[in-house]
């Protein structure tokens, strides 16, 4: 039996803790007897959760036995935490077998010492932070989850059930975590590069009406011709004007933008369907699968057969 403990303060985001509890949960239930779920908070009195949510954990930190995995959300809570649990934190989570934080609960990991020389990653908005306040670490910004040793920190919110699936399959196999997943109705996706967001969110959203509508039309027709001239026509301006004030408003260059959609779409495409790596670099506006391949390997650091190898759900019939 593996116990997970899940650590509660006030402040925290209450799916953060309730969605990785929810997966251990499922696997509990899958494989009897997998995982014993422990919450507790520094006096073992109720927390407030971020959004008014009380949660009442199962016993103080103080005296609780070191487990397997120790989890820490994030929230609100970790923007001024209490130093007791920095303190306890420091002493204790060395002695994990695994180490586990879900959003902004890197800040707490980090400012225990305990991510120093690590890669780790966490909520999008709070990567500048992270890396400003903790330059011993090497904060990756994009990837749902980042996995380093013993050690692995999780993005905002859903990345942290993404997180607790990919232990759950480390512990107990694929099959337990489909099984988990199914339940849940969500999908069961592999670390590596997945991205934090779309290109959609990536980029900031034009202020004019003319240049938000080019953005939509893009993002629904990555097969057509998506070339500055193209789209400066549909936007009514030069390409000279389209392209500055597109960078301006957006935050990024026509180009750009038309390179992460391409790439999203044929993403989801090699993720989601049976299609040919041909067809999809059609439907995308590669062209070739040649173009498809280069854009993959400059991006990715995979081909895209590669990458559906990887990413692709295995059948489940």
């Amino acid at each position: 039996m593996r116990t997970v403990l899940i650590v509660l303060f006030d402040g925290v985001q209450s799916l953060d803790v309730t969605g990785p509890l929810e997966v251990f949960a499922g696997a509990g239930t899958y494989r009897s007897g997998s995982y014993e779920i422990r919450t507790a908070s520094l006096d073992g009195g109720p927390v407030r959760s971020s959004s008014g949510l009380v949660l009442v954990p199962d016993r103080p930190l103080a005296g609780t036995p070191p487990p397997h995995t120790l989890l820490v959300p994030g929230g609100s809570g970790t923007r001024r935490p209490d130093p007791r649990l920095t303190d306890w934190l420091r002493a204790h989570g060395p002695r994990a077998e695994r180490l586990v934080s879900v959003c902004t609960g890197a800040a707490l990991l980090a400012a225990a010492g305990l991510l120093d020389g690590r890669r780790a990653t966490t909520h999008w908005a709070y990567c500048d932070r992270l890396a400003r306040d903790h330059p011993a670490v090497t904060v990756e910004p994009d990837p749902i989850f980042v996995r380093d040793g013993n050690v692995s920190t999780s993005a905002g919110v859903t990345s942290g059930i993404d997180l607790a699936l990919a232990l759950v399959e480390e512990d107990l196999g694929r099959e337990a975590a489909l099984t988990v997943a199914r339940h849940l109705v969500v999908f069961l996706r592999r670390p590596g590069n997945q991205a934090q967001f779309s290109a959609q969110l990536a980029a900031q959203t034009a202020a004019r009406e003319p240049l938000r509508e080019v953005q939509q039309w893009i993002s629904e027709h990555p097969g057509e011709d998506l070339s500055v001239e193209s789209l400066a026509v549909r936007a009514r301006l030069s390409p000279r004007h389209f392209a500055r004030a597109f960078r301006t408003e957006t935050g990024t260059t026509p180009g750009r933008y038309v390179e992460q959609v391409r790439l999203e779409h044929a993403r989801r495409l090699l993720e989601d369907t049976a299609d040919g790596v041909e067809e999809v670099s059609r439907a995308c506006g590669y062209g070739t699968p040649e173009a498809m391949r280069r854009a993959f390997v400059k991006l990715l650091g995979s081909a895209p057969a590669e990458y559906r190898r990887r990413f692709r759900p295995a059948p489940t019939g």
